[in-house]
């Protein structure tokens, strides 16, 4: 039983792939950013090389995986309870672990990294994962209509995702690349009052028939006005008519408005996560 680590995404592919595609839901940020790897190169989310690891149990299965995009937070997929295990002891000392000074995990498997990691930590974010288990219009429906973004949006996408990150601490600008990709696919949709944009919701692709709604975004002088809850609903459809048949999306835990919302959308919760961080 053991971990292997590799800046090589090929091997990564080759190694692990098969095992993070046969968990899509739990494993979707994982797949998301890989594919965001496949398609822009190891850029895509900073100048530093990402790096990748897998685990290969007793059987010589391979049973979990991860991944680090600096500055991101190392990204910790689904793992069997030894994989969590001998991660800790690798974070404290193994190359490209050691210099890693955040965790993105299952909160099940994050007190256990956080105390063999031996490193004083603590939680800055609590994520909850959730899936879409029947979808239902918002009540009331709110003023105006939604709309696939288009290429004369671009400036505001980027303005509101900017925005958005700064909001929700995440490290660095908002990617010129990423935004023309999903544009690519229709996978920005606005929402519109009174001529004007108040709202935004992207969608990733589809992969392994699993789609993820996000970001979801209102400028804080246009909320509680239900923009939020149509535009999730209209990227919500937009999903499946992109052919997901499965549909998710994650929430900050501190934000009971918005996890309100997604609930009464049909949105039903699968598990949580969390970033630990070094102090």
């Amino acid at each position: 039983m053991t971990w292997t680590f590799t800046h090589d995404l090929a091997v990564f592919r080759a190694a692990a792939g098969r095992a993070v595609a046969a968990e899509p839901v739990s494993n979707t940020s994982l797949l998301t950013v890989l594919d965001a790897l496949d398609r822009r190169g190891p850029g895509a989310y900073g100048a530093a090389d990402p790096f990748f690891g897998w685990w290969t149990g007793a059987d010589g299965d391979v049973a979990g995986a991860l991944l680090c995009t600096p500055p991101h937070p190392l990204l910790i997929g689904a793992l069997p309870e030894g994989a969590v295990c001998e991660l800790g002891a690798a974070l404290a000392a193994e190359p490209p672990l050691a210099g890693v000074e955040r965790l993105n995990a299952r909160r099940r498997d994050a007190g256990a990294l956080a105390a063999a990691w031996g490193r004083p930590s603590e939680v800055t974010v609590e994520t909850r994962l959730y899936r879409l288990a029947g979808l239902r219009a918002p009540d009331p429906v709110p003023a105006g209509r939604a709309r696939t973004a288009t290429e004369a949006d671009l400036p505001l996408l980027l303005d509101w995702a900017g925005a958005f990150k700064r909001e929700i601490g995440e490290p660095g600008a908002p990617s010129e690349a990423s935004q023309r990709d999903r544009l690519s696919y229709g996978g920005v949709l606005l929402w519109e009052h009174a001529g004007r944009p108040v709202s935004m919701a992207g969608f990733f692709r589809a992969i392994g028939s699993v789609s993820r709604v996000g970001p979801v975004y209102t400028p804080p002088e246009l909320r509680g006005r239900g923009y939020a809850s149509g535009v999730t609903h209209a990227v919500s459809e937009a999903a499946y008519a992109a052919g997901a048949s499965e549909v998710l999306l994650f929430t900050d835990l501190a934000n009971p408005t918005s996890n309100g919302v997604y609930q009464r959308l049909g949105y039903a919760p699968v598990e949580d996560r969390v970033v630990v961080a070094a102090l």
